[in-house]
């Protein structure tokens, strides 16, 4: 499978802005991606004005990210801030390669050091998505710091988690680390997509990577803004859990 990382430099509350930008990386792209992942909040930003930029699941961002998806032909994984009823959420969206909405995963961990839990509501559902019959755990940012969460993915046998972040500078070496740690504990491919750049309160670099089921990053992004195209291998999962079965012997869960 054919996945590529956008790591995109977000422009702060700026949606057409952003578009634009990311018009502009795709056209770039040598070959077509089996599946493209965005950073979190990929439109806005980590921005708590979410009542601002909140979103019907049919809204504007959705539509323009839900034609993307159709006219390169690829999977697609964006970060969205969704309204539903009185509730908003710090959501993801997986769209198909024919625009189709497959999955939507909610934040279930907002990070409250940043008074993103006064802003956005936390969800307490686990989403795996499907794509050409592999099974993916889809997560977003602070959930990285809860491994417990992703027991529970592997548990349902997933064999890729996803995690698209604003995660910033001064706490980068956490980010690799933990990203490491969930490949490593969990036996899967372990994807993280960060933004780089800056907002009002935070510098990003970026350090976008692809971790294989045993912990080794496969490619690791620096601080540019860029879609690298990688392609992972998914039987290393089958092999990796066969030869060393150590999710057998899990208990307590």
């Amino acid at each position: 499978m054919k996945i590529g990382l956008v790591q995109l430099a977000i422009e702060w509350e700026n949606p057409p802005a952003n578009i634009e930008k990311i018009n502009k990386l795709v056209s770039s792209l040598e070959e077509k991606p089996d599946l493209l992942i965005f950073p979190e909040l990929t439109l806005t930003g980590f921005t708590m004005n979410s009542s601002q930029f909140a979103e019907e699941i049919d809204g504007a961002s959705t539509q323009y990210f839900m034609s993307l998806s159709d006219r390169l032909k690829t999977n697609i994984l964006c970060g969205v801030i969704e309204r539903d009823a009185k509730e908003i959420y710090n959501s993801m969206i997986h769209f198909n390669e024919n625009g189709l909405l497959m999955a939507r995963y909610r934040k279930i961990h907002p990070f409250s050091f940043a008074g993103e839990d006064k802003n956005y509501t936390a969800s307490n559902e686990l989403v795996v998505t499907e794509i050409n019959h592999l099974k993916i755990g889809l997560s977003i940012c602070y959930d990285l710091r809860f491994p417990e969460l992703f027991r529970l993915y592997a548990k349902k046998d997933v064999g890729l988690l996803i995690n698209i972040a604003n995660w910033p500078v001064p706490r980068i070496e956490h980010w690799q680390t933990l990203l490491k740690a969930r490949a490593i504990e969990n036996q899967c491919f372990v994807i993280g997509v960060n933004r780089t750049g800056t907002d009002p309160k935070n510098y990003y670099n970026g350090n976008s990577v692809i971790c294989n089921p045993a912990g080794k990053e496969l490619i690791s992004i620096g601080g540019e803004e860029k879609i690298i195209v990688q392609e992972i291998n998914i039987n290393e999962v089958s092999e990796t859990r066969d030869s060393l079965p150590f999710l057998k012997d899990i208990k307590l869960l």
